[in-house]
């Protein structure tokens, strides 16, 4: 008998070649008996798959397909190759199944990896342990030292000052502030780090009361450059979903936790600016998975609200 998926959801169904190729992928008498939406990206579809074993027994794994993304193949390239290097290190990442990041088997450019315990966590309360938590992770992965012929690709930068789209509620002033800091030069003398590009409370699982960190996903867009990309992601994501002061709170627990930005005020508010404004191009599409995980509270406008109060508060500490 073949596959039998028994979750009836159409949008859980894994689509015929794809679920040709897992199967490929599996053990001897093992095969998919369930799949799973998992919701939170913005970029990719999630399926957690259940896999039935020859014993009796489950296991699981987690399929990325990219449906209609350009950048898809490279994307993978740079997952696959991260997950790989990872297994050697004690960063707690998925393990890396198989890939095949041009479609040449899958209707889509898909990932197979193994599924980490543990869970987003979004919610207020905890925060005030999680962010160290969150800080000494990321410090964790900045120190990695991979080989030359290992490292990712250069990062890049998307936003620009003519890209920014100040929110209706924004103080013009701080705006306009803020937009002449990213006109100016990028820095330039930094120490490469391995990044990991989207560093933030969505794409690291915890686990228990504690708590404690299991698992950091999502490695497509990891990439080598200066540590403050990094941190400043995670900032302007902490500001968005809890308030501005937890934005400005990472950045500190980061250098506790030993990490080492920019030795320039000048520049480490450069990399926070612009990555405070890159947001503001998608505040709808970055709220949207808060609200699927129960932060109903954070509106499109509630969420622009904030980001104008960090950016304020941002170019407030630039003046002190």
């Amino acid at each position: 008998m073949g596959d039998v998926l028994s979750d009836p959801d159409e949008e859980a169904a894994v689509r015929p070649l794809t679920l040709a190729w897992v199967s490929r992928q599996l053990d001897v008498g093992e095969r998919v008996i369930r799949s799973e939406v998992l919701h939170g990206g913005i970029t990719a579809e999630m399926r957690r798959l259940t896999i039935g074993t020859r014993g009796g027994g489950t296991r699981e794994l987690v399929l990325r397909t990219f449906v209609g993304v350009e950048s898809a193949e490279d994307r993978l390239h740079r997952e696959s190759g991260a997950l790989t290097l990872l297994t050697r290190t004690e960063v707690p990442a998925p393990e890396l199944v198989a890939v095949d990041p041009s479609a040449a088997q899958c209707e889509y450019p898909s990932l197979l990896m193994t599924c980490l315990a543990g869970r987003p966590v979004f919610d207020d309360e905890g925060l005030e342990a999680r962010v160290p938590l969150l800080a000494r992770q990321l410090v964790a992965i900045h120190t990695l030292r991979p080989a030359p012929a290992q490292q990712p690709r250069k990062y890049v930068t998307l936003t620009t000052a003519d890209t920014v789209v100040p929110p209706k509620v924004a103080d013009a002033a701080a705006w306009a502030a803020a937009v002449d800091v990213i006109r100016g030069p990028v820095p330039s003398s930094y120490e490469g780090r391995f990044l990991h590009r989207d560093f933030q409370p969505g794409n690291v699982l915890f686990a228990g009361t504690g708590p404690r960190i299991t698992g950091v996903v999502d490695w497509a867009a990891t990439s080598w450059g200066p540590a403050d990309l990094d941190v400043a992601h995670c900032s302007t994501s902490l500001a968005l979903l809890h308030g501005p002061a937890w934005g400005l709170r990472f950045a500190e627990a980061y250098e506790e936790a030993g990490g080492v930005p920019a030795a320039a005020a000048s520049e480490r508010l450069y990399w926070r600016v612009r990555d405070a404004l890159a947001f503001s191009e998608e505040v709808g599409a970055v709220s949207r998975p808060w609200r699927e995980a129960g932060r109903t509270e954070l509106t499109v406008r509630a969420v622009e609200r904030r980001l104008d109060a960090y950016v304020t508060a941002l170019m407030d500490s630039a003046r002190l």
